[in-house]
């Protein structure tokens, strides 16, 4: 998780030649290869073990299922994701790039250093900085800390952060309208949309667009 610093920025990322298959996530790129039969899924998780050396390996983490393999990059290695995706290529794999997302938990607080030690107790993550978890098996999602100026009692102090593909943000957003939802505010778009449903629990559908 430290490699999400001092990186080229996600416009730079996706300015590059040859990582149409990847998309930015926050500090992550992913791509998504849905395959055959899990037989096809080992094939490019072993090509990916061969293809990238070891300090490159300390980057990658693969989700693999009989449906397909996310790749996520903890770094937006440029030719390493090229390297992935002509694989990939070989293998005759063909990445959906919406498919991949990122959630978040986010809470509210007016005293984060003091709650946020209890989360990370209870969840059993790790920390980075003053304001953000993670699961160090790479299997929850992360949790981060949002500071309040004062108490808003009437108001939800926990909601998901949703980090979706920048080209996928608006057909995600008039899916969550078209089930019910609403608009609450668009003031930080494309960088972030807030959404509720129909009770006032909200979220925020965000992208890389307007972040480092």
């Amino acid at each position: 998780m430290s490699s999400a610093t001092n990186q080229i920025t996600a416009g730079q990322f996706h300015a590059a030649d040859g990582v149409d298959d990847w998309r930015c996530l926050y500090h992550l790129v992913s791509a998504h290869f849905p395959t055959g039969s899990l037989a096809q899924g080992v094939a490019l998780v072993d090509e990916i073990g061969r293809l990238a050396d070891e300090s490159e390996q300390q980057i990658v983490n693969v989700d693999l299922r009989h449906a397909g393999v996310t790749v996520s990059l903890k770094r937006r290695d440029i030719a390493l994701a090229r390297r992935i995706s002509a694989a990939a290529k070989e293998l005759g794999l063909v990445a959906d790039p919406a498919a991949v997302q990122l959630i978040n938990v986010t809470l509210d607080a007016l005293a984060g250093a003091e709650v946020l030690p209890f989360w990370r107790a209870l969840l059993g993550y790790h920390q980075i900085g003053d304001d953000y978890l993670f699961d160090p098996a790479n299997r929850g999602p992360g949790f981060g800390l949002q500071q309040m100026t004062a108490a808003r009692p009437q108001r939800n102090r926990m909601h998901l952060d949703i980090a979706v593909p920048h080209d996928q943000a608006e057909a995600r957003i008039a899916a969550a309208l078209a089930a019910g939802g609403r608009l609450v505010s668009d003031a930080h778009a494309p960088k972030w949309w807030v959404l509720a449903d129909a009770e006032g629990n909200e979220a925020c559908v965000a992208t890389w667009v307007g972040r480092a």
